[in-house]
């Protein structure tokens, strides 16, 4: 789903549900609801370009004329879905 400020759509993403996005453009804003105050300590991840979950972002890139994603230091940090789950349990 494409989100812009042309379109004004939004994306409803459920308490607990893996998300992520590619921003197409230099200095995007992307704001978001929470049910709850900020709690950093359940602030967690998974990495963007785990192979098991096979998200084809190389496809986004190449429409997109992305050269390669620009990532947080904790965006990169991320461990795998398979790491992720056993100490996460929904």
């Amino acid at each position: 789903m494409l989100l812009s400020s042309e379109n004004h759509h939004s994306l409803f993403i459920p308490k607990g549900f893996a998300h992520g996005f590619l921003t197409l453009e230099d200095d995007t804003e992307f704001v978001y609801k929470c049910d709850d105050y900020y709690d950093p300590s359940s602030d967690s991840g998974i990495i963007w370009n785990d192979p098991e979950i096979a998200i084809p972002w190389e496809s986004y890139f190449q429409q997109y004329e992305i050269n390669s994603p620009i990532l947080s230091v904790k965006d990169q940090n991320h461990p795998t879905l398979r790491a992720f789950l056993p100490s996460n349990p929904f």
